[in-house]
């Protein structure tokens, strides 16, 4: 619908992703959806433009085009979203701007203080964003707008959060804009799992506080999802109309409801299509034998869950509500190879200790007890993360974690910093407790681990190079002698070995 003098257009941005290159944009879909129907709407994605901010120019430039809104992860994306945030207010200073996603909601005092951005939505947008534009073109209060922050006479105000609205409630994604803008067959590529691909998400949040993830300060331990029969009607759409033949579930925790998980395999019983998604072990390892099977008769291949620490003790650390242990860790990785279906396991390294030593020691029982999933299981995936604080405010993590020194940068350019750029992708973080030595010592173990067990999701390895890396590597993994793989790291490097924790799956 074309826009109108009292209804401006929106321009909305996703800017560029080192993880999630070429997956269906849903994020900036799912706000379209909640606005296109009654005004203009322009979608720009910047994993698909070589220069996005001629296009968001271009369109701003209009007299259509009176707001434009960006989600944004901490990172890559913010390489992209910082400069044209202030292009947009230097260039055109009437268009109102607003920021989603989950940096924005956690860094809304860096982002709002910038004054490039005038509104933070903190949560689902579907009520929220509407209401905004309504009131900033004809304006009236804005503090019983839901979900929203924003300055008013120099301080920030925060307005009360609703609930996660009723998803089967909501209208259906646009698609049809999305291929409008850019072929959506672009975005359905080659992974481990299928020819073309289909990214999508189902549901909102997840009910447990882990004080390490960054989605707990936004929803507090809610969740809501999409029934099946929705889904599996989107997911047959795509496969119908553009060929996806296999998918990616981006939820933070698709597996909440096993009624809901049992429904949908049913449905995908006769579809010949193969899918991934993220779980708890604690939650699965309570889903019956028969579902488990049921499931991968119905083309579930891989399950990623945070297993994160063996030790007990740690987890407690972590807040990671439930049941979930070391022993069952173990045993469900078992489990899933009883079942033929690949565990991909995350583990959480270099968390703040009162010492060097007792990091390095902490390290040292992180890799025993991996070797000991390898053991019992050798086809699980491992993804090592190292610890990169969340402001979880009152947690007792986060406490420690401010009392050691750390602390988030206070200037939204702060995190164009090298550094910053690269904290969310948990690999090297700007923590005072991580020596050099203690960084050096997980990326070595993970090179030779790589090395010995290549993971299956990287499609453009040849089986020649994967036996070579694997040759390489078996010493150094049998006499657990990582220091300094320099061979590894070279093969690994020159191959372009790819890590899915950093890049996602591979997509060609």
């Amino acid at each position: 619908m074309p826009a109108t003098k009292d209804h401006k257009g929106v321009v909305l941005f996703n800017p560029r992703s080192a993880r999630h290159k070429h997956r269906i944009p849903n994020s900036i879909l799912q706000v379209a959806a909640s606005i296109h129907a009654h005004r203009a709407v322009a979608l720009v994605d910047g994993n698909m433009e070589q220069d996005p901010w001629s296009v968001i120019e271009h369109h701003l430039a209009s007299a259509d085009f009176g707001h434009f809104g960006t989600t944004a992860m901490p990172g890559p994306q913010l390489e992209q979203a910082i400069p044209i945030a202030r292009k947009v207010r230097d260039r055109f200073p009437h268009v109102r701007t607003t920021w989603g996603g989950y940096f924005a909601a956690n860094q809304h005092r860096a982002v709002l203080e910038s004054d490039w951005v005038d509104f933070v939505i903190d949560g689902p947008a579907d009520e929220t964003f509407p209401l905004l534009l309504e009131r900033s073109e004809q304006g009236g209060s804005l503090d019983d707008i839901p979900n929203l922050i924003y300055k008013s006479e120099g301080r920030i105000v925060r307005n009360r959060r609703t609930p996660i609205p009723d998803m089967n409630a909501l209208p259906d994604l646009p698609y049809d804009l999305l291929d409008q803008h850019y072929p959506l067959s672009n975005y359905l590529g080659r992974t481990f799992l299928g020819k073309r691909t289909i990214a999508y998400h189902s549901s909102f949040g997840c009910p447990f506080t882990c004080s390490f993830c960054a989605v707990v300060p936004i929803y507090n331990a809610r969740w809501k999802g999409v029934n099946a029969e929705r889904i599996h009607r989107d997911i047959r759409m795509l496969k119908e109309r553009w060929g996806g033949d296999a998918i990616e579930f981006h939820d933070n925790n698709f597996f909440v409801s096993e009624k809901r998980t049992v429904a949908f395999s049913e449905l995908m019983l006769d579809e010949g299509m193969q899918w991934w998604g993220e779980g708890r072990i604690d939650t699965i390892d309570k889903y019956s034998d028969e579902h488990l099977a049921l499931m991968r008769r119905a083309g579930c291949r891989m399950i990623f869950f945070g297993a994160e620490s063996g030790d007990d003790e740690q987890l407690a650390r972590m807040d990671k509500g439930g049941t979930q242990s070391g022993e069952q860790i173990l045993r469900f990785a078992d489990r899933m190879a009883r079942h033929d279906i690949i565990p991909e396991y995350s583990f959480v390294l270099g968390f703040p200790a009162a010492t060097e030593k007792q990091v390095l020691e902490q390290i040292d029982r992180d890799i025993a007890f991996i070797r000991k999933v390898k053991e019992v299981n050798p086809a699980t995936e491992i993804i090592i993360y190292v610890y990169s604080p969340v402001p979880t405010e009152g947690s007792a993590l986060f406490e420690q974690v401010k009392a050691a020194g750390f602390a988030f940068p206070e200037h939204l350019t702060d995190w164009l910093d090298p550094a910053w750029a690269k904290f969310d992708l948990r690999k090297n973080p700007l923590t005072p407790w991580l020596t050099p030595r203690a960084v050096d010592r997980i990326r070595d173990f993970e090179t030779v681990l790589n090395g010995r067990f290549p993971t299956i999701s990287d499609i453009k390895l040849a089986p020649l190079q994967r036996r070579i890396m694997r040759t390489l590597a078996a010493p150094r993994y049998r006499t657990r002698t990582y220091a300094r793989p320099l061979e590894l790291k070279a093969l690994q490097k020159l191959w372009r070995y790819r890590q899915p924790e950093i890049e996602g799956f591979e997509m060609q």
